[in-house]
């Protein structure tokens, strides 16, 4: 069969590839050879910028012209880039390979382009490459996807600020709450995480076949090629270069991104559950949508679909953030060739969660709040008034506060509003205590 959205292996690709198709700018094949090639490119231009001796008479007005090679870089142009892969057998040759012959096209080159990819070896291009691609995939879909949830969900707490509601801790009713703080624990929540994600430091290697500059620092030993590399890294690429390394990257910043990234998808799952449980408990209805079916046996079930699809969606991503965090820092020796295959991945979990934070926001936006069955739980559940009688009670140094309270509470009798009052009328204590306790009630009681 031909690849297509039906055909596809991976739901990503097919199935939701309406909410991932973004993702093939940073993550696809066509990608990495494009993030390759403008490594390379960037690298020439600033072996120029240097100078080295040979390069010094360099037309400089040409940069531009040798930046549209990635800048105007088209699948036919990557087509070419695997066919030249097919004989040479290694795809960052085949780069280099290409990118001279775009040089040759251009014409002026020939006393120039063998300082394409001079003194590199290939994980100087592909750790640089791909921790670029993940942070311009991070800073231009993901971040703004979390934002957009994050907005949202403070949007819903100033909305329902007021908004009394049950609490319910081990699933039993607790000190009322009020919803809109409720729905701002997990905004509050994703903000936090979502700075620890941007602090997170995004590095890459750049030093040679081992990491020591080798064959730089034996071409040209009067320059300081650890100063050119951290500049290049960071001026160029926009990234921090790691300044101890094998051949390839440490990874462990790399870890530190998808860490980051799955205590936020994290969090989404604890939200998911909550906004599902508060949909069966119906605190909240869906908007219904002409046309759709909620089952295909039920006519009258409009479930809650869009909360588990993406809490699975963040299950698989978080699996996979977890395999890259603790694989990738492990290698053998100076390096082995496991990693390679691993990168090529590191786009399925951000797939997975973007997929996931839609599902989430489709979700939210159908939910129609459903004020009157909160207001009953309230006044069916006056219990809850105990800790607010006998905490004013303790103030009041009444003996035995709180264990008066559970004997009246901790029976299997309904507590009731009368219930509560013919307590308050029994105590011991002045009547200004009792009006102050009186005033009381599930609605009222719900802190700051």
């Amino acid at each position: 069969m031909d690849l297509n959205l039906l055909t596809a292996i991976s739901p990503i690709d097919g199935r939701y590839r309406t909410k991932t198709d973004r993702l093939a700018c940073y993550f696809s094949e066509y990608a990495l050879i494009r993030y390759r090639i403008r490594v390379e490119i960037e690298y020439f231009i600033a072996l120029c910028e240097l100078p080295l001796p040979q390069l010094k008479k360099f037309n400089h007005a040409l940069f531009d012209n040798i930046r549209d090679i990635y800048r105007n870089f088209s699948e036919s142009d990557a087509q070419r880039v695997k066919d030249i892969e097919k004989v040479t057998n290694h795809d960052v040759k085949a780069v280099e390979y290409f990118i001279k012959e775009r040089l040759d096209e251009i014409g002026g080159f020939e006393n120039y382009k063998e300082f394409v990819h001079f003194g590199l070896t290939s994980q100087d291009i592909n750790n640089t490459s791909v921790p670029l691609s993940m942070k311009e995939a991070l800073d231009d879909v993901f971040v703004p996807q979390v934002k957009e949830l994050v907005a949202l969900l403070n949007e819903y707490a100033d909305a329902w600020a007021d908004v009394p509601m049950l609490a319910k801790t081990h699933g039993q009713p607790a000190s009322p709450t009020r919803l809109g703080k409720e729905v701002r624990v997990f905004s509050y929540r994703l903000q936090k995480q979502l700075e620890e994600l941007q602090r997170t430091e995004i590095t890459a290697k750049f030093g040679g076949a081992t990491g020591n500059f080798n064959a730089h620092h034996v071409a040209y030993p009067e320059y300081d090629w650890q100063e050119f590399g951290n500049n290049f890294v960071s001026s160029k690429l926009g990234l921090v270069r790691e300044q101890y390394t094998t051949q390839i990257s440490n990874y462990d910043q790399m870890g530190a991104v998808f860490d980051a990234l799955r205590r936020i998808n994290t969090v989404i799952i604890d939200l998911n559950r909550d906004f599902w449980m508060y949909i069966s408990m119906d605190y909240f209805k869906q908007k219904i949508k002409a046309g759709e079916v909620g089952s295909s046996a039920m006519p009258h079930k409009v479930n809650p679909i869009d909360y588990e699809n993406s809490e699975g969606n963040l299950g698989i991503a978080n699996a996979l953030l977890q395999f890259l965090a603790q694989k990738l820092p492990v290698s053998r020796l100076q390096r082995d060739l496991t990693d390679s295959t691993v990168l090529r991945n590191i786009g399925v979990p951000v797939g997975h969660s973007i997929i996931a934070i839609q599902s989430t926001l489709k979700g939210l936006r159908k939910l129609i709040l459903n004020e009157e069955k909160i207001k009953a739980d309230l006044d069916d559940t006056w219990a809850v008034v105990a800790e607010a009688v006998q905490t004013i009670l303790r103030r009041e140094a009444y003996p035995n506060p709180y264990e008066a309270l559970k004997a009246l509470t901790r029976t299997n009798e309904k507590m009731t509003a009368d219930t509560i009052r013919a307590f308050i009328d029994g105590l011991n204590v002045g009547e200004d205590v009792k009006a102050e306790l009186r005033t009381i009630t599930p609605h009222n009681y719900t802190g700051i």
